[in-house]
């Protein structure tokens, strides 16, 4: 049993830990808000693992996709946000470390957070068709209110 758990807290540790050791280049777009309509968060550290990539590679080819037109008219934006650029929106959203956030907005206010950070680890990479239609889901309930 104690076996079983050094196991678990090792493999927890490398997860954690491989988040942080893979140089990864990318674009951080600048934070905007659509007063009505929805946000997707995803957050990032400088360095990145396989499967934090995934995730925003996925979110991006499924908005690009399926979303033009609501990206055009503004009701709906992807922001790629580095934590380390951007430490107050990270506070704001509890985030320490790589994270998949959906906002509904209302008047630009804040309506409903939805937190698809697990989700996301478990399918963006392993199953990325999964992924993306489990997100378009949490963005068509919300675009459809």
């Amino acid at each position: 049993m104690k076996h079983l758990i050094l196991v678990a807290i090792a493999t927890l540790s490398l997860t954690i830990v491989s988040c942080g050791n893979n140089n990864a280049t990318d674009e951080t777009t600048a934070h905007n808000t659509p007063d009505n309509g929805v946000e997707v968060l995803y957050f990032h550290g400088k360095q990145r693992c396989a499967g934090c990539m995934a995730i925003e590679q996925e979110t991006k080819n499924l908005i690009d996709s399926v979303y033009a037109t609501e990206v055009q008219n503004g009701t709906l934006l992807f922001n790629i946000v580095d934590i380390g650029e951007n430490e107050a929106l990270a506070d704001e959203y509890q985030v320490t470390w790589s994270s998949l956030i959906v906002v509904e907005r209302e008047a630009g206010e804040k309506k409903e957070v939805i937190d698809l950070t697990d989700f996301a680890f478990e399918t963006a990479r392993s199953n990325p068709d999964e992924f993306k239609e489990g997100l378009a889901n949490e963005i068509n309930q919300r675009l459809n209110n």
